[in-house]
């Protein structure tokens, strides 16, 4: 198994259905009590562990999630908001570099990310058919990404943070 990707790399379906979105916007939903479930006897050590020699530490990881996941929220609005935006990206490494990645307690993006997934979950129900096709452009390669695919990106993005973590639990 490849710890980097250990459900494998997102593959967005050629075809996005309803039912694509229902699952996904499920996924969303229903990160943060999973999070909270796993990660809530974590020891201090277990915090610090990697989950594979040169990755995030637990600590990391946790952060990481609310970090990446509050720039996707306002990513949506944007594509809601203004026509095919170029959104802001953002190194994530010297993100999960910094002070308060490496040592606040993991409460603090825990609750983060309940109350704004509890919020972006709200919005995503929203959204029409014809929302989902908005796009933005990530500039990181030019690439277009419509709403929908986003959402599965996202969903996807949860679960892959969440087995890293099941990793650490498990060692």
């Amino acid at each position: 198994m490849d710890l980097r990707y250990p459900i494998g790399k997102f593959e967005c379906p050629k075809i996005i259905t309803s039912d694509h979105i229902e699952r996904w916007i499920s996924d969303v939903e229903e990160l943060p009590a999973k999070l909270s479930n796993l990660v809530s006897t974590f020891s201090e050590k277990q915090l610090e562990t990697q989950y594979r020699a040169g990755g995030w530490t637990a600590r990391q990881v946790i952060h990481h999630i609310h970090d990446s996941h509050h720039n996707g929220y306002i990513r949506f609005k944007w594509a809601l908001t203004e026509n095919r935006p170029m959104i802001k990206a953002y190194d994530q490494q010297l993100w999960a570099e910094l002070f308060d990645t490496k040592s606040a307690p993991i409460h603090l993006s825990l609750n983060l990310i309940q109350a704004l997934h509890a919020k972006w979950v709200y919005f995503l129900k929203g959204l029409s058919t014809h929302d989902l096709k908005k796009e933005f452009i990530h500039p990181e390669g030019d690439i277009t990404i419509s709403l929908g695919e986003d959402i599965g990106i996202y969903a996807w993005h949860g679960n892959h943070h969440f087995a890293h973590l099941q990793i650490i639990a498990q060692l």
